[in-house]
């Protein structure tokens, strides 16, 4: 079911032609304008995606587009972890065009939901310090810092961080 969001963004689940390509590409591309990184995080994302696309359980993991205008503008996805009561919230992403209107949160609130709605007990995310606007719709939908390590990854030093909500 496609959900409107009060900007007139739609909230759909993922799987028309050439979505699984543009999460990859938006990933790519974005991150490198935003914030220098190379091509080893578009490739992390492309093996995100095509862990999806190949073997997923449509019970326990989704994913979702937000567009606006019909132009895809957001994303996220729900996956499975080792432990199954946990789910792992993956690859959230907001266009610039898409900025502002609630639509990065929005997305997040579908997958607690969703995750809810499986059977999960908890969700964990993974993220870098350095995605300010990310980290503020984590907390405002109920996540919390549980660790930080500094990496070198993406051509950049970094500080991941692991983020957790129970649901």
């Amino acid at each position: 079911m496609d959900v409107a969001t009060p900007s007139g963004a739609v909230v759909r689940r993922l799987g028309r032609p050439g979505d699984l390509g543009w999460v990859v590409m938006a990933h790519g591309e974005l991150y490198c304008a935003e914030f220098g990184w190379n091509g080893d995080f578009e490739a992390l994302v492309a093996r995100i995606v095509a862990g999806f696309a190949n073997d997923h359980d449509p019970a326990r993991e989704a994913a979702w587009i937000a567009e606006l205008d019909g132009r895809r503008i957001g994303c996220v996805f729900c996956v499975a972890t080792d432990d199954p009561a946990t789910a792992k919230l993956r690859t959230l992403l907001v266009d610039p065009a898409g900025r502002g209107h609630g639509i990065g949160r929005r997305l997040v609130e579908e997958c607690v939901g969703f995750a809810r709605a499986a059977g999960y007990r908890r969700m964990t995310l993974w993220t870098n310090d350095v995605l300010g606007s990310a980290r503020r719709i984590y907390e405002a939908t109920g996540f919390a810092l549980v660790e930080q390590e500094e990496h070198h990854s993406f051509g950049h030093d970094l500080v991941g961080q692991t983020w957790a909500r129970e649901l």
